[in-house]
């Protein structure tokens, strides 16, 4: 049908029933900070014609850059096949699979992409996504405490080796329903958390402990020894991982002797391109022992009345299907599409190719600190062992960073917004898309900045 806008009429008539003298007064609430600004830049009554002349103009000021920022979103080759099967009708239209008769393909898919994704994290099983990786952490802390039989002020311990975006996103959350979280310093030498800053936060009231692996500065935690040190005290482990290093790094399901009990994440790195701000999408894995506590929804297997291969939607604990009293979450929002690419991406790659990749960016970057710690002014910070992001120090970091973007450039993310004591220093990650030339190129510009 037609769209066909709403009248000065109707307009009227909807604000007159809800009590509201305009539409300004319905959304006065909302800060004036948050409204968007005018688009002064753009003609007003532009013909489709002329807009489009002007959009074509204006993308042309464009240019694409060399990237070596990662910070939790990072740039991998994406084979074609994946998107040009991903965004077939069959997928890109469809619908939660309600109907399990209607929607066999999508639940096929989904049902492969948990058994993938379990095996990846060396856990029994994987939920059917959740809405992006800083939230699944969130709804998997929320898990531990349902877990935990300590129901008397629980504490969450957060390193602060975490990505400083998903520790704001757990404190906003499980702040409402108070649970206390316990930043964890690190070590300033190796840039990970070691098991004396642990023992010195553990109470009696601690549920969970997250451990991240990578760590947002690249470095490899001591996740062996860590994890059971936790399981001791009665804490839960919580392993918030880079899938694609879990390619080439022991899961969290083999962390000690017995194993993380949750696994999360961002799944974007599986074949999920770099844009504005998503969409991506959260993983969440765990042990079949507390699979009642777990968010989201599962797909699972059957047979039909003629014994032939069927697919269900075996667990559903979210609010749309159940009491909200009794539902696990009411924000575990499932990304299908995305979903649907990283279940391609991994079946075309495969385990070997996925560590093939996984070895690839670790070498690209081993590279990349060679280049840059031959630089005199350059100082590598960590001395941990690392997998496809460093950190180093250069004098005037911000300074440095708009030259390199001058010269087509994303050169790094400088870390001293939420870590203070680490002023001139960049974050930098290299992945198997940066070739030796590029690596050239980015090393030289840093020298000639500093000659």
């Amino acid at each position: 049908m037609p769209f066909i806008p709403h009248t000065e009429q109707d307009v009227f008539d909807m604000l007159e029933v809800i009590g509201v003298t305009s539409v300004e007064a319905l959304f006065e609430e909302i800060p004036a900070t948050l409204r968007h600004s005018i688009l002064s830049s753009l003609p007003a009554g532009l013909s489709e014609m002329a807009l489009t002349r002007f959009i074509q103009t204006r993308a042309q000021q464009q240019r694409d850059m060399l990237c070596f920022i990662g910070a939790g979103a990072y740039e991998h080759h994406i084979p074609a096949a994946v998107w040009d099967i991903a965004t077939r009708g069959e997928f890109m239209t469809a619908y939660t699979p309600y109907q399990a008769e209607a929607s066999q393909g999508s639940l096929q898919l989904l049902y492969e992409y948990q058994t993938m994704m379990a095996s990846l994290m060396g856990m029994e099983v994987s939920n059917a996504s959740l809405y992006e990786g800083a939230s699944a952490l969130a709804e998997a802390l929320l898990m531990a405490v349902r877990l935990s039989t300590k129901k008397t002020s629980p504490q969450i311990l957060l390193p602060k080796t975490l990505h400083p975006h998903y520790r704001q996103v757990v404190k906003s959350i499980l702040s409402q329903q108070a649970i206390e979280v316990i930043e964890l310093p690190y070590d300033m030498t190796s840039g990970r958390l070691t098991l004396a800053i642990v023992q010195q936060y553990i109470t009696d009231n601690v549920v969970a402990l997250a451990l991240p692996q990578p760590n947002f500065f690249g470095v490899l935690e001591e996740v062996d020894g860590l994890t059971d040190y936790a399981k001791a005290q009665d804490v839960l482990v919580v392993g918030v991982v880079n899938p694609l290093a879990m390619a080439l790094l022991k899961p969290p399901g083999q962390w000690g002797e017995q194993g993380a009990d949750i696994a999360c994440g961002e799944g974007q790195p599986l074949g999920i391109p770099l844009a504005a701000g998503g969409p991506y999408y959260g993983f969440l894995c765990c042990k079949k022992a507390i699979i009642r506590q777990m968010p989201g929804r599962i797909v699972g297997q059957t047979q039909d009345v003629e014994g032939k291969p069927g697919y269900v939607l075996t667990l559903q604990t979210r609010e749309q299907h159940i009491r909200r009293g009794k539902a696990t979450s009411n924000i575990c929002t499932n990304q299908g599409l995305m979903v649907t690419a990283s279940t391609i991406y991994m079946s075309l790659l495969g385990p070997q190719g996925l560590r093939r990749v996984a070895l690839a960016c670790h070498q690209a970057t081993r590279d990349l600190r060679v280049a840059l710690t031959a630089i005199p002014e350059v100082e590598l910070v960590f001395t941990s062992p690392f997998f496809h992001e460093i950190v180093i120090r250069v004098p005037q970091a911000k300074k440095l960073l708009h030259v390199l973007a001058e010269r087509g450039i994303q050169g790094g993310y400088a870390l001293e917004e939420y870590y203070p004591e680490l002023a001139d220093c960049l974050l930098l990650c290299a992945t198997e898309t940066k070739t030796a030339e590029d690596i050239k190129l980015l090393t030289e510009v840093v020298r000639g900045n500093h000659e």
